[in-house]
């Protein structure tokens, strides 16, 4: 006797989910659910389809199918099947073998937190203790942590779809099937539930918070970013202008007798202040001087242009560059880019690059060229002496762009 899928059993079962976990209530009503006898139990692809087994609905109790539609659900809010792409490209990994493995660890992230506070654990759910792993971490850490043998054997019937691994299965019904989602309602989904969790974060597992915040405001490209505010700022009106008789301007004609300089533009002048103190690490000196390469570039290679200062709480170094690779940093003690900045304006710079952690004074008055500050990231600052230690933002006269 052929089995019928229980709908009511299953929409019972998305309703309980909504009860207990209400700031996925959008993404659970955006899953189609679609009959599946091919699929062990349930499995989700990358358009949002649901594809569920009547069998396994029959002889699972709404408790655990409520958990199960959660679990789903919540690998293609985090994106699990791109992520399983770009991860298996960069470390060349293809067949099946290795896309289960990524199931597993897409499985541990999501298990760690899901369930507890009204959801039951499923039967064979996969948690980062039963590997061997901590709890808390990402698919891809998990990834570089195991590899199929003893503790994965039982899992080889796991499969959540290519929502979970990026593998296209048999029984998906592909881009081209029915009430699939696009890709900017998949999107408006992962929003919205975003802005569910930040709005009531007192509701949601770490987990789930971090999600939501990398969701709401995803990592920039820093690098383009910085490019853009110099080559900004290398073009406004005025920098790197000067008037020449060498060539006489075009309005000279109108004027028999009286010759108009015309006006040149040559490379702009930039000076680099590097924070060289003890809080930045050599990892972001290094970071430093390869971003000191880029702005020699940016000006046309013109070393002669780009002056680089060592900055802690004095100037140490006021060169012109020559290599970027065999610089000297010196520094290593307190912060105070005040001084970095009074001797950068002494060379005449038409642009001035602060590189710094952020945790410094700053002039009190807008310097007479633009300005751009390379802000090294920092989760977060304290002082022994003030515990409410908050330290200075960049002023608003400088273009600020988070690196790292």
């Amino acid at each position: 006797m052929t089995t019928v899928l229980d709908h009511e059993k299953l929409y019972a079962a998305r309703l309980y989910a909504v009860s207990a976990r209400p700031y996925l209530a959008t993404a659970l009503y955006a899953l189609h659910i679609v009959e599946s006898r091919q699929v062990p139990t349930m499995g989700v692809d990358k358009y949002w389809r649901c594809y569920v087994s009547p069998a396994f609905v029959a002889g699972t109790p709404v408790e655990e199918l409520a958990s199960i539609l959660v679990h789903e659900v919540s690998h293609l809010l985090r994106d699990h099947h791109a992520r399983s792409d770009r991860y298996a490209r960069a470390h060349e990994l293809t067949g099946a073998a290795e896309r289960l493995r990524m199931n597993i660890a897409a499985d541990a992230e999501i298990n760690d937190d899901a369930f507890g506070d009204g959801l039951v654990t499923p039967a064979g759910a996969v948690l980062p203790a039963d590997l061997g792993l901590p709890a808390g971490e990402l698919m891809e850490d998990y990834l570089g942590q195991f590899r199929l043998g003893r503790l994965t054997e039982h899992l080889a019937w796991l499969d959540c779809g290519s929502g979970a691994d990026g593998l296209d299965r048999g029984w998906e019904l592909g881009p081209d099937g029915a009430d699939g989602l696009s890709e900017q309602e998949r999107d408006a989904v992962r929003f919205r539930v975003a802005q569910g969790i930040v709005g009531r974060p007192g509701d949601a597992p770490q987990g789930w918070q971090r999600w939501a915040e990398a969701a709401l405001h995803p990592p920039q490209p820093w690098r383009d970013l910085l490019g853009a505010a110099l080559r900004s700022a290398a073009s406004a009106p005025g920098v790197g202008a000067d008037y020449t008789y060498g060539r006489p301007a075009r309005r000279s004609a109108a004027l028999p007798g009286v010759v108009l300089p015309s006006l040149r533009r040559i490379p702009p002048r930039v000076a680099v202040v590097i924070d060289t103190s003890g809080s930045v690490s050599d990892v972001e000196l290094g970071s430093a001087l390869l971003e000191v390469a880029a702005i020699t570039r940016a000006v046309g290679g013109r070393r002669d242009l780009v002056t680089v200062l060592s900055c802690d709480a004095a100037v140490w170094i006021a060169d012109p560059l020559c290599r970027a690779e065999g610089m000297t940093l010196m520094g290593g003690g307190g912060t105070d880019l005040r001084t970095g900045f009074t001797a950068a304006l002494r060379t005449r710079p038409d642009v001035v690059v602060a590189l710094t952690d952020g945790q410094t004074p700053w002039p009190a008055t807008r310097p007479p060229c633009r300005t751009i500050v390379g802000l090294f990231r920092r989760p977060g600052a304290w002082s022994e002496a003030d515990p409410d230690y908050v330290p200075d933002r960049p002023p608003a006269w400088a273009r600020v762009v988070d690196i790292g």
